[in-house]
């Protein structure tokens, strides 16, 4: 690989983790090469298109190392450690950090992706993506299935999954796909009551789901929590159409 490493460099930082929540890392230059010294720890990143964030998670048993390499030829090297609770879901790492250099890429000239500002939640609502999908709850009507995927809580953000399938022989565009908290029944009109939450952030790129096709969206949402007798809501509708689709759970 040819590495030149610095002597006299500090002791390695831990970073701990767990299967259960996702621990972030922000590198100062975006991402080439990464690898765990273990199978038990996972280190994922966009490979398609490079960005400087990175999503670590790792089973229980003996510490492990992560090496990540990036564009600019820097070596950043972390002790990976398994703690049931972490005392960080968020790391930035900083340039200072890095124990070397490998020999950079070229870039080729005109390349500006590495000054374009990252979006804060497209690199981690891609990696969400490409995971498997779970079901938390699954509604069907006309021909349209709605099921909610998984909530992600990270930092300040809810990041809500949601697939979506056309089973009908009718092409199905998306008017709006509302997102509210419910607390309360409606036998009880007077405490009953239905908020809405207002995304900050969503993966949607087109609003038409052709016959027989089917997606999965990313909706990223300010931090929330149901309490008891509380549920959350989903409500699909159609653009110029009568279809409307409605899974609370």
């Amino acid at each position: 690989m040819g590495i030149q490493v610095m002597f006299g460099q500090q002791a390695l930082d831990t970073i701990f983790v767990n299967e259960h929540q996702i621990v972030a890392l922000f590198f100062p230059s975006p991402i080439q090469k990464a690898v765990t010294g273990n199978e038990r720890f996972v280190f994922s990143y966009d490979r398609e298109e490079t960005g400087h964030l990175g999503l670590l998670q790792g089973m229980d048993g003996e510490d492990s190392n992560l090496l990540v390499i990036t564009t600019d030829g820097k070596v950043y090297a972390h002790i990976i450690s398994y703690a049931a609770s972490l005392p960080k879901m968020n790391y930035f790492i900083n340039e200072g950090d890095t124990i070397g250099m490998e020999r950079p890429e070229r870039i080729m000239p005109g390349n500006d992706s590495l000054t374009k500002a990252p979006n804060p939640y497209k690199g981690l609502s891609k990696l969400l993506l490409d995971r498997a999908p779970k079901n938390l709850g699954t509604v069907r009507s006309g021909g349209i299935r709605l099921r909610l995927e998984e909530l992600v809580y990270h930092g300040g953000e809810v990041y809500l999954l949601v697939g979506i399938g056309n089973r009908s022989d009718i092409d199905f565009e998306m008017k709006r796909l509302d997102i509210l908290r419910v607390n309360g029944s409606k036998r009880q009109k007077a405490s009953h009551q239905e908020i809405y939450l207002e995304p900050i952030y969503s993966s949607a790129k087109s609003t038409l789901i052709q016959s027989g096709k089917e997606t999965r969206l990313v909706f990223v949402l300010p931090k929330f929590v149901l309490g008891k007798g509380e549920s959350l809501k989903l409500v699909l509708e159609e653009v110029g159409g009568n279809r409307r689709v409605v899974l609370e759970k």
